[in-house]
């Protein structure tokens, strides 16, 4: 038996497998009703609406429905979907035992204890027919597959088969046989009519009550099971039914029994704890699989699927007979396989796939795989049993391709584990007792080999081998006997080498891990379904299967979907946009896939430029994914080319610098944000041209004012000083006169102000007597007070600032080269006047009198140029003598040109750095806590303040004997190679978690709480040594993440009061949350003691009990285990509840961290980025309650402290 999913409940007393999806429903005993995914191991929903032990359920085979019955008397039907009950039916006087929904018709059928079976259409939800017979109870009811038939069980020691077509014919409206077979006999009249159901076959035979009977699908035999211990075999026609034959073997009382869907096999369960296998041919039990503490009662089969469940008292399990995965190998063009007991060649060039050769002895176990040798033409073929005794190898030596009959070859076969080629004329075996020994190619042992512990051996080139134990694999060289590499794999189970063996990808459960020949680790993917199958393409990208996809992994650990999959298939080989595979059925198949996306992205890892622009050019490749993968790699502007949202490709153009096409962008989109960000941008590169634009449309009058200041505008800047007057704003007015140095203005606006004394003095300080008026005080004049005047600008500048020449990329110039036409629009020509946007000022003078307006121009008379935007006037500017300037021919060799300046080592750190800590070392506080925005959803930055300005002010400390050393920033004083010099290390943090450990454990939560959380920041600050040190420091936060938590947790607990026995029971509750904390062993046990005691008060007798067997687990003090173990006692003697409490230790669960509600699993919810936290739903966009500085359920790419990481 293949174990593929397993739960723990309580009692399951009903399974039914969804025909379509990979879902499976439970019944339980304590009245809930479970719904599970099992490809994902995840619970889906639970339906808890029936009062006592639900015994029936079924999955409907085209609706999204499902039918429960129940010890409530009630048959309920429910829609997933809505995920709620929509009717009930009531009619059963007694326990329901089944329930079913018939193939076709839209009918239920149900077997109760009140020794009936009825019948009920669930579209009119009424009873259509009572079936009444039975004197016991009726155990249950079951539907044949294709006939208007009818068997049910019961406990009276019989089984009845019901003939239902009468029902039919009542209840489904004619089809055309029937009116067919009316019109042949037009006389025949049934003057009484037809029953609805009545009895064609009652069997007897059982000793006691039968507990369980079915059809087989396609043959008139039926199998029953029953409290004698016995299944019996029966066989019926029109006429009569008789029993075939009886199957001893279970030692109590046999549950549940059915046919196998597919082979010529029975199942059964029962109580004496086992399900046993039979052979429905020879009556003979194959296999048998046993529980140690756990009865089963019910057993279910898929309806396609190789797929079985079984229910006992502590859950379900559902498993398969054998295992379904095809045993392959690939040579060159050539795939060798195994089919219905032969050995088969397919070319993959020509798709001829043709038998080899017939193997010899192959019964009960299947070949598990396979080992071909190229050189000798042999092949190696390893079968496994489940018991280790029973695992074998067999050499062949495969016939010439010009014998045409297809015979039996001579094979040797002897006992081992696994057998591969590792020479020409050597195999490796791996015996039973996990030794390795080199055999030559007449099966005869040449040498025995001492290896490191393994349990399973591969194939890795000429003399080497893979050897895997259950934490790592080992590449051992056989001929030196030697390790030469090893690499921690958790459980790998297959092993796939490229075509020149360079990589290869280790294959796990849940993992795929490419590696180099050196087995060394490129990178490794998680997959939450089962990882199949995988084979190499031809450009070195690793293509693999899981159950419902084919993915892919490029070297450096990007991945992605290539397709879906209606059911799991076998890689065997990959070529272009063909893929190779066989599926479940031995079958060889081929599929085409859509290579573009992994082309894609290897082509921009190799920067391939052409190739990329060809699939840019060509492809239809689109979507979220490319675009947000191309700008985590720092390629915006190729992201350009696949966007034609404005808003996503302004915030590319910015990113890539391209500032046309944000203006464009900006234009579509008029946001004012977009303008203040583009503002932003502009002025970095010196375009103060747009720059100018887009405070003109944001309405930016104070930066507006000190831009044309800074760029010697001074017409621009008393244009901007009169509409300040015309909005009425004083300071602003006032604020342009003192940079126009215009000192009547300023005292004309003082004493507009009513600052008559303000202004009588500046008027006098500056000479101006005739201003100063009576109505203020006149002070004296400071002696030697000076004129302040701001210097006039040597040049106005009117073009944009120059900046260094820098060469456009590859994608630039190919996009100028295709548009050049249309991207020449958007260049600014620099002889062309800045124009101002009207109605960027239109909204601000709509309420301004244009009486005002005139009288505050200098030039009522009307100026062409006030109408025509703004105009420069340098007419009359006046430019200082500089000099002679000399003329081409005469001497300029004194004339020096300075050289640009270059890039400083903190700014080269800021551009080539994607760690935050180096970042603040270097100064840039913005672009960290960009980084960390991006990274972690960090949004709360005041609690990194004082982290930030310590880190930087101990990056600059220069002690007073080395004062010809450079500040203490970086390791090494080239620009290129700029490392920062961080204080604070992984040790020092561990070191004061020890701290926090202290204080919780001598009860000082407050104080704990705030460390963890000034530790958490402090993880993010480092810079990891090694990739085990990024490990280390996610393992960091979770502890404190944990921790944090927790305390809050109680001492929130501790705060609440506990009068009323509601409050009693929240107390309690959290109490118990509070122990599935992960916390230390020491503090464990103080968490166990705790709530121990409160439900022990509370005489919650039974998770009481449950608590004191968890706290004795961990080995606390002699004093304190001899006080659980008393309270156990006491607990074991009456083990109940008193109080109904939400906390439910067997449903996995996570704490919201700000409710302090379980988030069971299958439930929704979301995570803080940062710590990982979980919260219910309604908490998303508010901050973290544990961190207190990330955004919950924002997007964020991930802790970045190492430098391999962002490579």
């Amino acid at each position: 038996m293949l174990t593929k999913f397993e739960t723990k409940s309580a009692r399951v007393k009903g399974l039914s497998f969804h025909p379509k999806r990979p879902w499976i429903l439970a019944s339980l005993h304590n009245g809930v009703i479970q719904l599970w995914d099992y490809r994902m191991c995840t619970m889906l929903e639970k339906f808890d609406e029936h009062d006592g032990p639900v015994r029936g359920i079924c999955f409907h085979n085209q609706q999204p429905l499902f039918v429960s019955g129940g010890d409530d008397y009630k048959i309920k039907v429910w829609n997933y979907k809505l995920k709620r009950c929509i009717f009930t039916l009531l009619g059963h006087l007694d326990y329901i035992r089944t329930t079913m929904f018939h193939h076709e018709y839209p009918w239920i059928v149900s077997a109760s204890d009140d020794q009936t079976i009825r019948i009920w259409n669930w579209q009119s939800r009424t009873c259509i027919c009572v079936l009444t017979g039975h004197c016991h109870y009726v155990m249950c009811a079951i539907f044949h597959p294709s006939e208007d038939l009818l068997v049910s069980a019961s406990l009276d020691q019989t089984v009845r088969v019901w003939d239902i077509s009468g029902l039919r014919k009542k209840n489904v409206a004619p089809g055309p046989g029937v009116l067919e077979d009316h019109m042949k006999n037009p006389g025949t009249t049934d003057l009484f009519g037809q029953a609805d159901a009545v009895v064609k076959h009652i069997l007897e035979g059982h000793d006691r009550g039968v507990n369980w009977a079915c059809f087989h699908p396609t043959l008139p035999l039926i199998v029953s099971g029953a409290d004698d211990r016995q299944i019996k075999l029966w066989r019926m026609n029109d006429s009569k039914a008789w029993e075939v034959d009886t199957c001893r073997g279970h030692y109590n009382n046999v549950s549940c029994v059915l046919f196998h869907p597919r082979q010529e096999l029975l199942l059964s369960n029962s109580e004496d704890k086992s399900i046993r296998i039979w052979d429905m041919s020879k009556r003979i039990c194959l296999d048998t699989i046993r529980r140690d503490h756990e009865r089963f009662w019910v057993l279910t089969s898929h309806p396609t699927l190789n797929l079985f469940a079984a229910g006992h008292d502590a859950g379900m399990v559902i498993f398969k007979l054998e295992r379904e995965r095809p045993a392959y190998t690939v040579y060159g063009n050539l795939l060798y396989y195994v089919k219905d007991r032969f050995l088969r060649k397919l070319d993959f060039t020509t798709s001829k796939d043709t038998p080899v050769m017939q193997l010899r002895g192959f019964g009960k176990s299947p070949v598990y795989n396979m080992s071909f040798n190229p050189a000798e033409n042999a092949v190696l073929v390893c079968t496994r049993s489940s018991n280790v005794d029973g695992n074998n190898y067999d050499l062949y030596l495969i016939p010439k391709e010009h014998e045409s009959e297809i015979t039996e070859v001579e094979n040797k076969r002897s006992s081992g584990n696994t057998a591969v080629w590792v020479a020409r004329n050597r195999f490796a075996v791996l015996d039973r007792n996990m030794q390795l020994n080199i055999k030559n190619l007449k099966n005869e042992t040449t040498k025995k080999v001492q290896t490191p512990q393994c349990d399973e051996i591969f194939y890795a080139g000429t003399g080497m081998l893979l050897l895997r134990d259950m934490e790592q694999v080992t590449l051992f060289d056989v001929q030196q006997r030697r390790t030469i590499a090893q690499l921690k794999v958790m459980r790998c189970r297959y092993v796939v080498w490229s075509a020149d063996m360079a990589y290869v990808a280790l294959l796990s459960k849940h993992y795929v891990t490419i590696c180099n020949r050196k087995l060394e680790q490129l990178c490794s993917i998680y997959e939450s379904i089962k990882v199949k199958s995988g084979a190499w393409d031809d450009s070195g990208v690793f293509i693999y299967t899981t159950s419902n996809h084919i993915k892919y992994v490029l070297k450096n650990g990007d991945n992605g979907i290539i397709r879906t999959l209606e059911l799991p298939i076998y890689i065997t080989r990959v070529k272009g946009n063909h893929l190779f595979c066989l599926d479940r059925e031995y079958k060889p198949r081929m599929l085409t896939i859509d290579p573009t996306e992994f082309k894609f992205k290897l082509a921009l890892i190799n920067h391939n430029y052409e190739e990329v622009l060809y699939i840019v050019r060509n492809s239809r490749l689109v979507g979220q994914a490319i675009i947000s993968y191309l700008q985590k790699k720092g390629y915006p502007e190729v992201a350009l080319h696949f966007v034609t949202d404005d808003k996503t490709i302004f915030g590319l153009a910015l990113e890539c610098g391209n500032i046309e096409v944000a203006l464009e962008a900006a234009k579509s989109l008029n946001d004012k944000t977009c303008w203040e960000k583009l503002a932003d941008a502009a002025l970095m590169q010196g375009n103060h041209q747009v720059v100018e634009m887009c405070y003109q449309r944001t309405k930016s009058f104070d930066k507006l004012s000190f831009l044309y200041l800074i760029t010697g505008n001074l017409e621009k800047l008393k244009k901007m000083t009169k509409i300040a007057e015309i909005r009425k704003e004083r300071s602003a007015q006032y604020h342009g006169a003192l940079l126009l140095g215009d000192v009547v203005e300023r005292v004309k606006i003082l004493q507009d102000s009513n600052l008559t004394s303000l202004a009588n003095l500046t008027a006098k300080t500056h000479g101006l007597p005739d201003m100063v008026t009576e109505e203020g005080e006149v002070r004296e004049v400071t002696p030697g007070a000076k004129f302040l005047r701001p210097p006039p600008p040597v040049q106005q500048a009117e073009s944009n600032w120059p900046l260094l020449t820098v060469s456009r990329g590859f994608f630039e110039n190919a996009s100028l080269s295709k548009t050049s036409a249309h991207m020449s629009n958007l260049d600014i020509d620099p002889n062309m006047e800045p124009v101002v946007d009207e109605g960027g000022w239109a909204d601000e003078e709509d309420d301004v009198d244009p009486d005002v307006v005139s009288k505050s121009k200098p030039d009522a008379s009307g100026d062409a140029d006030m109408d025509g935007g703004w105009d420069v006037e340098d007419a009359d500017l006046e430019i200082p003598d500089l000099g002679p300037t000399k003329i081409n021919g005469e001497d300029t060799t004194t004339y020096i040109h300075l050289p640009s300046q270059g890039i400083s080592q903190y700014m080269s750190l800021i551009k080539n750095s994607e760690l935050a800590v180096e970042h603040v070392l270097a100064g840039s506080f913005d672009s960290a806590t960009m980084l960390l925005n991006a990274q972690l959803g960090v949004v709360n930055f005041i609690p990194y303040r004082t982290l930030f300005l310590d880190m930087y002010r101990s990056s600059r400390t220069i002690c007073s004997w080395q004062q010809i050393l450079p500040p203490q920033f970086c390791n090494n004083l080239d620009t290129n190679k700029a490392a920062p010099f961080v204080h604070t290390k992984l040790t020092d943090l561990i070191q004061r978690l020890h701290v926090c450990y202290q204080l919780t454990t001598g009860g000082k939560f407050t104080e704990a709480i705030e460390k963890m959380q000034l530790l958490l920041l402090q993880v993010t600050l480092i810079v990891a040594e090694s990739k085990n040190a990024v490990v280390e420091a996610q393992q960091l936060i979770k502890i404190c993440r944990e921790y944090v938590i927790g305390l809050k947790m109680e001492t929130q607990r501790k705060s609440l009061p506990k009068n009323l026995p509601e409050e009693q029971e929240r107390q309690c509750e959290m109490a118990a949350y509070f122990t599935h904390c992960q916390l230390q062993p020491i503090h464990q046990i103080l968490t166990l003691r705790t709530a121990l005691n409160m439900f022990f008060k509370l005489k919650n007798y039974r998770t009481a009990s449950s608590f004191a067997k968890r706290l004795l687990d961990l080995g606390p003090r002699q004093e304190v285990a001899q006080q659980a173990r008393k309270i156990l006692q006491a607990c074991d003697s009456n083990p109940t509840d008193e109080f109904k409490l939400r906390y439910d230790e067997h449903n996995p669960f996570s704490l919201c961290a700000y409710s302090f509600q379980p988030i069971y699993r299958g439930k929704p919810d979301e995570k803080c980025p940062f710590c990982g936290a979980s919260y219910m739903p309604n908490f998303k966009g508010r901050l973290c309650n544990i961190c207190e500085v990330a955004e919950i359920g924002k997007k964020a790419s991930g802790l970045k402290i190492f430098h391999h990481q962002t490579r």
